[in-house]
Protein backbone atom coordinates (compact mmCIF):
# COMPACT_ATOMS: atom_id res chain seq x y z
CA UNK A 1 0.00 0.00 0.00
CA UNK A 2 1.51 3.38 -1.30
CA UNK A 3 -0.11 5.77 1.26
CA UNK A 4 -3.55 6.85 2.06
CA UNK A 5 -2.84 10.45 1.17
CA UNK A 6 -4.56 11.42 -1.45
CA UNK A 7 -4.79 15.22 -3.21
CA UNK A 8 -7.32 16.13 -6.52
CA UNK A 9 -6.61 19.10 -8.98
CA UNK A 10 -10.07 19.99 -10.37
CA UNK A 11 -9.57 21.37 -13.54
CA UNK A 12 -11.92 22.67 -16.49
CA UNK A 13 -10.44 23.78 -20.19
CA UNK A 14 -12.92 27.03 -20.37
CA UNK A 15 -11.84 28.17 -17.32
CA UNK A 16 -8.33 29.99 -18.10
CA UNK A 17 -6.26 32.46 -15.96
CA UNK A 18 -4.37 33.84 -19.10
CA UNK A 19 -2.13 32.75 -22.11
CA UNK A 20 1.66 31.74 -20.62
CA UNK A 21 3.53 34.06 -21.58
CA UNK A 22 7.45 32.15 -22.42
CA UNK A 23 9.18 35.34 -20.74
CA UNK A 24 8.15 34.40 -17.50
CA UNK A 25 11.25 31.36 -18.38
CA UNK A 26 13.65 34.51 -18.44
CA UNK A 27 17.33 34.60 -16.96
CA UNK A 28 19.68 37.10 -15.48
CA UNK A 29 23.18 38.01 -16.12
CA UNK A 30 24.97 40.77 -13.98
CA UNK A 31 28.08 41.98 -13.85
CA UNK A 32 28.83 40.20 -10.36
CA UNK A 33 31.65 37.71 -8.79
CA UNK A 34 31.90 34.74 -11.46
CA UNK A 35 28.75 35.38 -13.56
CA UNK A 36 30.53 36.69 -16.68
CA UNK A 37 34.16 36.45 -16.10
CA UNK A 38 34.94 32.53 -15.77
CA UNK A 39 31.17 32.32 -16.15
CA UNK A 40 29.64 32.82 -19.25
CA UNK A 41 32.94 34.28 -20.91
CA UNK A 42 36.07 32.44 -20.39
CA UNK A 43 38.72 32.93 -22.98
CA UNK A 44 41.47 30.76 -21.37
CA UNK A 45 38.97 27.71 -21.11
CA UNK A 46 39.61 24.87 -22.65
CA UNK A 47 35.44 25.04 -23.63
CA UNK A 48 35.85 28.94 -25.70
CA UNK A 49 34.75 29.26 -28.64
CA UNK A 50 35.59 32.22 -30.90
CA UNK A 51 33.88 34.77 -28.80
CA UNK A 52 35.90 33.25 -25.57
CA UNK A 53 32.33 31.61 -24.56
CA UNK A 54 32.50 28.93 -22.28
CA UNK A 55 30.73 26.17 -24.97
CA UNK A 56 29.89 23.65 -22.04
CA UNK A 57 27.82 26.58 -19.96
CA UNK A 58 26.16 27.48 -23.07
CA UNK A 59 25.10 24.18 -23.75
CA UNK A 60 23.78 23.83 -20.28
CA UNK A 61 21.93 27.39 -20.86
CA UNK A 62 19.92 26.07 -23.84
CA UNK A 63 19.08 23.17 -22.19
CA UNK A 64 16.94 25.55 -19.83
CA UNK A 65 16.00 27.40 -22.74
CA UNK A 66 15.82 30.90 -21.57
CA UNK A 67 13.97 33.71 -23.11
CA UNK A 68 14.31 37.24 -21.91
CA UNK A 69 17.98 37.69 -20.38
CA UNK A 70 18.28 40.75 -18.40
CA UNK A 71 21.21 43.00 -18.69
CA UNK A 72 24.03 43.97 -17.01
CA UNK A 73 22.61 44.71 -13.50
CA UNK A 74 20.94 44.56 -10.84
CA UNK A 75 22.95 46.36 -8.53
CA UNK A 76 25.85 46.94 -10.49
CA UNK A 77 23.96 49.06 -13.42
CA UNK A 78 23.69 51.71 -11.25
CA UNK A 79 26.96 52.78 -11.93
CA UNK A 80 27.14 51.79 -15.05
CA UNK A 81 28.27 53.71 -18.14
CA UNK A 82 27.91 51.64 -20.95
CA UNK A 83 30.58 53.51 -23.61
CA UNK A 84 33.08 52.22 -21.11
CA UNK A 85 32.50 48.82 -22.45
CA UNK A 86 32.33 49.10 -26.06
CA UNK A 87 34.44 49.79 -29.16
CA UNK A 88 37.84 48.18 -29.21
CA UNK A 89 38.78 46.28 -25.97
CA UNK A 90 42.28 47.20 -26.01
CA UNK A 91 40.44 50.81 -25.38
CA UNK A 92 38.16 50.30 -22.66
CA UNK A 93 39.53 51.19 -19.24
CA UNK A 94 39.57 49.14 -15.59
CA UNK A 95 36.60 50.26 -14.01
CA UNK A 96 35.74 50.11 -10.35
CA UNK A 97 32.26 48.43 -8.92
CA UNK A 98 31.18 50.42 -6.20
CA UNK A 99 28.18 48.48 -6.02
CA UNK A 100 29.71 44.83 -5.48
CA UNK A 101 33.92 46.63 -4.55
CA UNK A 102 35.43 44.83 -7.55
CA UNK A 103 37.36 45.56 -10.78
CA UNK A 104 35.47 45.48 -14.15
CA UNK A 105 37.85 44.99 -17.03
CA UNK A 106 35.20 45.56 -19.51
CA UNK A 107 36.55 43.10 -21.54
CA UNK A 108 32.66 41.22 -21.96
CA UNK A 109 30.15 44.72 -23.00
CA UNK A 110 27.17 45.11 -24.09
CA UNK A 111 27.96 44.58 -27.64
CA UNK A 112 29.39 40.75 -26.73
CA UNK A 113 26.08 40.61 -25.15
CA UNK A 114 23.92 40.89 -27.72
CA UNK A 115 26.36 38.80 -30.07
CA UNK A 116 25.76 35.93 -27.68
CA UNK A 117 21.89 36.54 -27.42
CA UNK A 118 21.41 36.35 -30.91
CA UNK A 119 23.38 33.30 -30.89
CA UNK A 120 21.08 31.85 -27.98
CA UNK A 121 18.11 32.70 -28.97
CA UNK A 122 17.62 34.91 -26.13
CA UNK A 123 15.29 38.07 -25.71
CA UNK A 124 17.92 41.08 -24.59
CA UNK A 125 16.46 42.72 -21.68
CA UNK A 126 18.80 45.68 -20.90
CA UNK A 127 18.95 47.69 -17.86
CA UNK A 128 19.62 51.54 -18.27
CA UNK A 129 22.00 53.26 -15.39
CA UNK A 130 19.31 55.76 -13.31
CA UNK A 131 21.31 55.53 -9.97
CA UNK A 132 24.55 57.62 -11.47
CA UNK A 133 23.72 58.13 -14.63
CA UNK A 134 21.03 60.62 -16.83
CA UNK A 135 18.12 60.12 -18.65
CA UNK A 136 20.35 61.88 -21.97
CA UNK A 137 22.76 58.49 -21.62
CA UNK A 138 20.04 56.11 -21.58
CA UNK A 139 18.73 57.34 -24.77
CA UNK A 140 21.88 58.01 -26.64
CA UNK A 141 22.48 54.23 -25.70
CA UNK A 142 19.06 52.96 -26.83
CA UNK A 143 20.11 54.93 -30.41
CA UNK A 144 23.46 52.99 -30.20
CA UNK A 145 21.59 49.45 -30.03
CA UNK A 146 18.37 49.97 -32.58
CA UNK A 147 18.82 53.09 -34.60
CA UNK A 148 20.30 53.08 -38.26
CA UNK A 149 23.60 54.47 -38.84
CA UNK A 150 22.76 58.33 -39.80
CA UNK A 151 23.29 59.89 -36.39
CA UNK A 152 26.09 59.80 -33.89
CA UNK A 153 25.62 56.82 -31.53
CA UNK A 154 24.13 54.43 -34.48
CA UNK A 155 27.03 55.52 -36.36
CA UNK A 156 29.76 54.98 -33.53
CA UNK A 157 28.26 51.57 -33.19
CA UNK A 158 28.56 51.17 -37.27
CA UNK A 159 32.34 52.10 -36.27
CA UNK A 160 32.68 49.14 -33.90
CA UNK A 161 31.61 46.63 -36.46
CA UNK A 162 27.61 46.34 -35.48
CA UNK A 163 26.29 47.49 -39.22
CA UNK A 164 22.77 46.52 -38.52
CA UNK A 165 21.11 47.67 -35.67
CA UNK A 166 20.41 45.17 -32.30
CA UNK A 167 16.88 46.06 -32.16
CA UNK A 168 16.47 45.51 -28.39
CA UNK A 169 13.00 45.96 -27.56
CA UNK A 170 12.90 45.49 -23.51
CA UNK A 171 14.34 47.96 -21.51
CA UNK A 172 14.75 48.72 -17.40
CA UNK A 173 15.20 51.79 -15.96
CA UNK A 174 17.48 50.96 -13.33
CA UNK A 175 17.02 48.78 -10.70
CA UNK A 176 15.90 48.57 -6.80
CA UNK A 177 16.10 52.53 -6.58
CA UNK A 178 13.68 52.08 -3.44
CA UNK A 179 16.30 50.47 -1.64
CA UNK A 180 18.39 52.59 0.37
CA UNK A 181 21.50 50.08 -0.73
CA UNK A 182 21.32 51.08 -3.82
CA UNK A 183 23.97 53.86 -5.64
CA UNK A 184 21.94 56.44 -6.01
CA UNK A 185 18.90 55.51 -4.49
CA UNK A 186 15.85 58.59 -3.75
CA UNK A 187 12.99 58.84 -2.93
CA UNK A 188 10.23 57.73 -5.42
CA UNK A 189 8.73 60.85 -6.04
CA UNK A 190 12.07 61.53 -7.68
CA UNK A 191 13.15 58.07 -9.08
CA UNK A 192 9.53 58.77 -11.00
CA UNK A 193 10.33 61.62 -12.50
CA UNK A 194 13.76 60.49 -13.97
CA UNK A 195 12.17 57.22 -14.88
CA UNK A 196 9.70 59.17 -16.96
CA UNK A 197 11.88 61.71 -18.27
CA UNK A 198 14.25 58.74 -19.32
CA UNK A 199 10.79 57.13 -20.71
CA UNK A 200 9.74 59.87 -22.72
CA UNK A 201 13.30 60.78 -24.44
CA UNK A 202 13.59 56.96 -25.14
CA UNK A 203 10.54 56.16 -26.83
CA UNK A 204 10.76 59.58 -28.65
CA UNK A 205 13.90 57.51 -30.31
CA UNK A 206 12.24 54.33 -30.93
CA UNK A 207 8.98 54.15 -29.99
CA UNK A 208 8.39 50.10 -30.56
CA UNK A 209 10.39 49.84 -27.61
CA UNK A 210 9.19 48.40 -23.73
CA UNK A 211 9.89 49.58 -20.45
CA UNK A 212 10.07 48.40 -17.27
CA UNK A 213 9.87 50.86 -14.19
CA UNK A 214 11.13 49.55 -10.70
CA UNK A 215 9.08 48.58 -8.04
CA UNK A 216 9.06 47.24 -4.54
CA UNK A 217 12.20 44.81 -4.63
CA UNK A 218 11.42 43.33 -0.80
CA UNK A 219 7.91 43.32 0.85
CA UNK A 220 9.60 43.45 4.22
CA UNK A 221 11.36 47.64 2.83
CA UNK A 222 9.32 50.49 5.14
CA UNK A 223 8.23 52.09 1.94
CA UNK A 224 6.93 48.15 0.19
CA UNK A 225 3.22 49.43 -2.21
CA UNK A 226 3.49 52.47 -1.73
CA UNK A 227 6.62 53.50 -3.72
CA UNK A 228 4.56 51.40 -6.54
CA UNK A 229 1.55 53.85 -6.15
CA UNK A 230 3.77 56.71 -6.47
CA UNK A 231 6.00 55.81 -9.28
CA UNK A 232 3.02 54.62 -11.15
CA UNK A 233 1.16 58.02 -10.80
CA UNK A 234 4.12 59.25 -12.59
CA UNK A 235 4.69 56.66 -15.37
CA UNK A 236 1.59 54.82 -15.64
CA UNK A 237 1.23 56.11 -19.31
CA UNK A 238 5.09 55.59 -20.35
CA UNK A 239 5.53 52.42 -19.74
CA UNK A 240 4.19 48.53 -19.73
CA UNK A 241 5.53 46.86 -16.46
CA UNK A 242 6.30 47.70 -12.85
CA UNK A 243 9.07 45.61 -11.65
CA UNK A 244 8.86 43.36 -8.36
CA UNK A 245 11.59 41.35 -6.88
CA UNK A 246 11.91 38.29 -4.04
CA UNK A 247 14.96 36.37 -2.59
CA UNK A 248 14.09 33.32 -0.25
CA UNK A 249 15.69 31.59 2.60
CA UNK A 250 15.54 28.97 5.39
CA UNK A 251 18.16 30.68 8.10
CA UNK A 252 16.31 28.71 10.68
CA UNK A 253 16.98 25.38 9.03
CA UNK A 254 13.10 24.56 9.14
CA UNK A 255 12.02 23.20 5.67
CA UNK A 256 8.04 22.83 6.39
CA UNK A 257 8.21 26.68 6.90
CA UNK A 258 10.45 27.03 3.85
CA UNK A 259 8.19 24.66 1.51
CA UNK A 260 5.16 27.33 2.41
CA UNK A 261 6.76 30.32 1.15
CA UNK A 262 4.60 29.78 -2.36
CA UNK A 263 1.83 31.50 -0.61
CA UNK A 264 4.13 34.70 0.08
CA UNK A 265 5.05 34.87 -3.42
CA UNK A 266 1.34 34.85 -4.50
CA UNK A 267 0.28 37.21 -1.97
CA UNK A 268 3.09 39.55 -3.19
CA UNK A 269 2.24 39.08 -6.87
CA UNK A 270 -1.69 39.76 -6.15
CA UNK A 271 -0.48 42.89 -4.15
CA UNK A 272 1.35 44.23 -6.33
CA UNK A 273 -1.03 43.77 -9.38
CA UNK A 274 -4.05 45.21 -7.09
CA UNK A 275 -1.86 48.88 -7.08
CA UNK A 276 -1.53 48.25 -10.62
CA UNK A 277 -5.25 47.51 -11.06
CA UNK A 278 -6.03 50.32 -8.47
CA UNK A 279 -3.90 52.99 -10.96
CA UNK A 280 -5.56 52.16 -14.01
CA UNK A 281 -8.90 52.01 -12.77
CA UNK A 282 -8.81 55.48 -10.26
CA UNK A 283 -6.77 57.39 -13.19
CA UNK A 284 -8.59 56.07 -16.05
CA UNK A 285 -5.67 55.13 -17.58
CA UNK A 286 -5.40 53.43 -21.29
CA UNK A 287 -3.94 50.32 -20.41
CA UNK A 288 -3.16 48.51 -16.69
CA UNK A 289 0.75 47.73 -16.20
CA UNK A 290 1.53 44.38 -16.27
CA UNK A 291 4.34 43.00 -13.81
CA UNK A 292 8.31 41.70 -14.57
CA UNK A 293 9.01 39.59 -11.73
CA UNK A 294 12.76 39.96 -13.08
CA UNK A 295 14.68 38.88 -9.82
CA UNK A 296 13.53 35.80 -7.58
CA UNK A 297 15.60 32.53 -6.44
CA UNK A 298 16.40 31.08 -3.47
CA UNK A 299 19.42 33.36 -1.64
CA UNK A 300 20.32 33.31 1.80
CA UNK A 301 23.70 31.23 3.14
CA UNK A 302 25.89 33.65 0.76
CA UNK A 303 24.29 37.23 1.11
CA UNK A 304 26.58 38.51 3.97
CA UNK A 305 29.48 40.22 4.45
CA UNK A 306 32.73 38.74 2.48
CA UNK A 307 29.75 37.06 0.25
CA UNK A 308 29.22 40.71 -0.87
CA UNK A 309 32.46 42.43 -1.23
CA UNK A 310 34.81 42.03 -3.98
CA UNK A 311 38.03 43.63 -2.36
CA UNK A 312 38.89 45.67 -5.76
CA UNK A 313 39.20 41.86 -7.15
CA UNK A 314 38.49 40.86 -10.64
CA UNK A 315 35.53 37.96 -11.14
CA UNK A 316 35.58 37.74 -6.98
CA UNK A 317 33.79 34.74 -5.62
CA UNK A 318 30.70 36.61 -4.54
CA UNK A 319 27.29 35.59 -3.95
CA UNK A 320 28.13 31.43 -4.95
CA UNK A 321 25.01 29.22 -3.22
CA UNK A 322 25.29 26.17 -3.39
CA UNK A 323 21.64 24.64 -3.79
CA UNK A 324 19.70 21.13 -2.05
CA UNK A 325 16.90 19.54 -3.22
CA UNK A 326 14.36 21.64 -0.61
CA UNK A 327 15.83 24.77 -2.57
CA UNK A 328 14.80 22.58 -5.77
CA UNK A 329 11.33 21.93 -4.60
CA UNK A 330 10.67 26.23 -3.65
CA UNK A 331 12.37 27.50 -7.60
CA UNK A 332 9.47 24.78 -8.44
CA UNK A 333 7.08 26.90 -6.60
CA UNK A 334 7.98 30.19 -8.08
CA UNK A 335 7.56 29.01 -11.12
CA UNK A 336 3.50 27.64 -10.14
CA UNK A 337 3.07 30.83 -8.56
CA UNK A 338 3.92 32.83 -12.11
CA UNK A 339 2.24 30.06 -14.20
CA UNK A 340 -0.73 30.68 -11.84
CA UNK A 341 -1.00 34.51 -12.16
CA UNK A 342 -0.45 34.24 -16.26
CA UNK A 343 -2.98 37.44 -16.57
CA UNK A 344 -0.36 39.39 -14.72
CA UNK A 345 2.94 37.80 -14.60
CA UNK A 346 4.50 38.64 -18.50
CA UNK A 347 8.17 38.27 -17.72
CA UNK A 348 10.53 36.65 -14.59
CA UNK A 349 14.08 36.51 -14.74
CA UNK A 350 15.90 33.72 -12.54
CA UNK A 351 18.80 35.32 -10.68
CA UNK A 352 21.28 34.23 -11.86
CA UNK A 353 22.13 31.56 -14.64
CA UNK A 354 26.09 30.96 -13.63
CA UNK A 355 28.12 30.83 -10.61
CA UNK A 356 26.51 33.78 -8.85
CA UNK A 357 23.09 32.55 -7.19
CA UNK A 358 23.07 30.35 -10.37
CA UNK A 359 21.60 26.48 -11.38
CA UNK A 360 24.96 26.14 -13.28
CA UNK A 361 28.56 26.34 -11.60
CA UNK A 362 32.33 26.11 -12.88
CA UNK A 363 35.16 25.29 -11.17
CA UNK A 364 37.95 25.28 -13.73
CA UNK A 365 37.06 23.78 -16.47
CA UNK A 366 34.76 21.73 -14.71
CA UNK A 367 30.37 22.42 -14.56
CA UNK A 368 28.53 21.24 -11.99
CA UNK A 369 24.19 21.16 -12.63
CA UNK A 370 23.04 22.23 -9.28
CA UNK A 371 19.64 21.05 -8.07
CA UNK A 372 17.40 24.52 -9.04
CA UNK A 373 18.83 23.57 -12.62
CA UNK A 374 16.19 20.30 -13.34
CA UNK A 375 12.83 21.66 -12.49
CA UNK A 376 13.36 24.82 -13.91
CA UNK A 377 14.26 22.65 -17.08
CA UNK A 378 11.81 20.52 -16.58
CA UNK A 379 9.05 23.57 -16.69
CA UNK A 380 10.79 25.00 -19.71
CA UNK A 381 9.96 22.68 -21.80
CA UNK A 382 6.02 22.60 -21.66
CA UNK A 383 5.54 26.59 -21.19
CA UNK A 384 3.78 26.39 -24.23
CA UNK A 385 0.01 27.52 -23.97
CA UNK A 386 -2.94 29.03 -21.79
CA UNK A 387 -2.92 28.54 -17.79
CA UNK A 388 -5.92 26.99 -16.17
CA UNK A 389 -7.63 27.98 -12.84
CA UNK A 390 -7.40 24.79 -10.82
CA UNK A 391 -8.65 23.97 -7.29
CA UNK A 392 -7.05 21.81 -5.36
CA UNK A 393 -8.76 19.51 -2.58
CA UNK A 394 -6.33 17.47 -0.34
CA UNK A 395 -4.14 17.51 3.28
CA UNK A 396 -1.85 19.65 3.96
CA UNK A 397 -0.61 21.71 6.91
CA UNK A 398 -0.40 25.73 8.36
CA UNK A 399 2.75 27.19 8.72
CA UNK A 400 4.30 30.21 11.36
CA UNK A 401 4.52 32.83 8.90
CA UNK A 402 2.59 31.89 5.40
CA UNK A 403 -0.72 29.91 6.91
CA UNK A 404 -2.31 27.29 5.76
CA UNK A 405 -1.14 25.41 2.26
CA UNK A 406 -2.06 22.26 1.06
CA UNK A 407 1.17 19.60 0.38
CA UNK A 408 0.70 19.42 -2.67
CA UNK A 409 1.10 22.84 -5.21
CA UNK A 410 0.00 23.00 -8.52
CA UNK A 411 0.04 24.78 -11.50
CA UNK A 412 -1.43 23.58 -15.28
CA UNK A 413 -1.27 24.38 -18.95
CA UNK A 414 -3.32 23.83 -22.12
CA UNK A 415 -1.61 23.57 -25.24
CA UNK A 416 -4.62 21.97 -27.43
CA UNK A 417 -4.96 18.49 -26.75
CA UNK A 418 -2.13 18.44 -24.55
CA UNK A 419 -2.34 19.20 -20.85
CA UNK A 420 0.98 19.80 -18.33
CA UNK A 421 0.61 19.53 -14.88
CA UNK A 422 3.03 20.43 -12.35
CA UNK A 423 2.97 19.58 -9.14
CA UNK A 424 5.09 19.88 -5.91
CA UNK A 425 5.02 17.07 -2.94
CA UNK A 426 5.66 19.42 0.34
CA UNK A 427 5.19 16.14 2.41
CA UNK A 428 8.38 14.98 3.92
CA UNK A 429 7.91 11.84 4.83
CA UNK A 430 4.34 10.62 3.04
CA UNK A 431 3.69 9.98 -1.09
CA UNK A 432 1.21 11.57 -2.31
CA UNK A 433 -1.58 10.47 -4.78
CA UNK A 434 -2.80 13.05 -7.03
CA UNK A 435 -5.86 12.72 -8.78
CA UNK A 436 -6.35 14.75 -12.05
CA UNK A 437 -10.00 15.20 -12.54
CA UNK A 438 -10.94 17.81 -15.97
CA UNK A 439 -14.70 18.73 -15.75
CA UNK A 440 -15.02 18.73 -19.89
CA UNK A 441 -12.01 16.52 -20.98
CA UNK A 442 -11.02 12.92 -20.73
CA UNK A 443 -7.14 11.78 -20.50
CA UNK A 444 -6.05 9.37 -23.30
CA UNK A 445 -2.53 9.13 -22.67
CA UNK A 446 0.65 9.87 -20.62
CA UNK A 447 3.08 12.05 -23.69
CA UNK A 448 6.24 12.29 -21.17
CA UNK A 449 6.70 13.42 -17.76
CA UNK A 450 10.22 14.06 -15.38
CA UNK A 451 10.44 13.99 -11.43
CA UNK A 452 12.78 14.79 -9.17
CA UNK A 453 12.84 13.88 -5.87
CA UNK A 454 15.27 12.77 -2.60
CA UNK A 455 15.48 11.09 0.56
CA UNK A 456 17.03 14.22 2.88
CA UNK A 457 16.06 18.31 1.54
CA UNK A 458 19.69 18.89 2.26
CA UNK A 459 20.81 16.45 -0.81
CA UNK A 460 22.53 18.30 -2.81
CA UNK A 461 25.09 17.88 -6.09
CA UNK A 462 28.76 18.41 -6.12
CA UNK A 463 31.49 17.77 -8.45
CA UNK A 464 32.46 14.60 -6.35
CA UNK A 465 28.75 13.46 -6.78
CA UNK A 466 27.37 15.51 -9.69
CA UNK A 467 23.76 13.47 -9.85
CA UNK A 468 22.95 13.40 -6.29
CA UNK A 469 19.61 15.21 -7.40
CA UNK A 470 18.61 15.32 -11.06
CA UNK A 471 15.55 14.96 -12.80
CA UNK A 472 14.49 11.51 -14.35
CA UNK A 473 11.58 9.62 -16.56
CA UNK A 474 8.53 9.15 -14.60
CA UNK A 475 5.50 6.30 -15.55
CA UNK A 476 3.38 6.09 -12.08
CA UNK A 477 0.56 7.13 -13.71
CA UNK A 478 -2.70 5.56 -14.03
CA UNK A 479 -5.53 6.80 -16.43
CA UNK A 480 -8.94 5.41 -15.51
CA UNK A 481 -12.46 6.44 -16.67
CA UNK A 482 -10.82 9.83 -18.36
CA UNK A 483 -8.99 10.81 -15.09
CA UNK A 484 -5.32 10.32 -14.32
CA UNK A 485 -3.74 9.56 -10.99
CA UNK A 486 -0.21 10.38 -10.37
CA UNK A 487 1.79 8.79 -8.17
CA UNK A 488 4.71 11.26 -6.26
CA UNK A 489 7.47 10.19 -3.45
CA UNK A 490 8.27 12.74 -0.82
CA UNK A 491 9.72 15.89 -1.44
CA UNK A 492 9.22 15.71 -5.04
CA UNK A 493 8.84 17.96 -8.27
CA UNK A 494 6.47 16.50 -10.75
CA UNK A 495 6.77 17.65 -14.41
CA UNK A 496 3.84 15.66 -17.18
CA UNK A 497 2.29 16.44 -20.30
CA UNK A 498 -0.85 14.59 -21.14
CA UNK A 499 -3.30 13.82 -24.33
CA UNK A 500 -6.18 14.68 -23.92
CA UNK A 501 -9.88 13.72 -25.66
CA UNK A 502 -11.87 17.15 -25.68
Amino acid sequence: MRTTNTTTIHLHTAFTVGDVDPRIFGGFLEHLGRAVYEGVYDPSSAHADDMGCRTDVLGALRRLDFTAMRYPGGNFVSGYHWLDAVGPRNERPVTRDLAWQSLESNQFGPNEFLELSQRMGWTPMMAVNLGTGTPEEARNWLEYCNIQPGSRWANLRAEHGYENPFDVRLWCLGNEMDGPWQIGHVPAEQYAISAQQTARMMKMCDPNIELVVCGSCAPELPTYLEWDRKVLEHCRDDVEYLSLHRYVGNPESDTPEFLAVTNSIDRQIEATDSVCKAVHHTRKTRRKVQLSFDEWNVWYRARHGEQENGHAQFAPHLLEEMYNLEDALVAAGFLNSFIRHADSVKIANLAQIVNVIAPIFTKGDDMLLQTIFYPIEMFSKRRKGTSLQLRVDGPGYTSKKHGHVHFVDASAILDGNHLSVFLVNRDLHKPMEVKIQLGDAEVVSLVNAEIVSGQDPKMANTFECPLEVHSHCHQDLLIEGGNATIYLPPMSVYAGTMQLAL
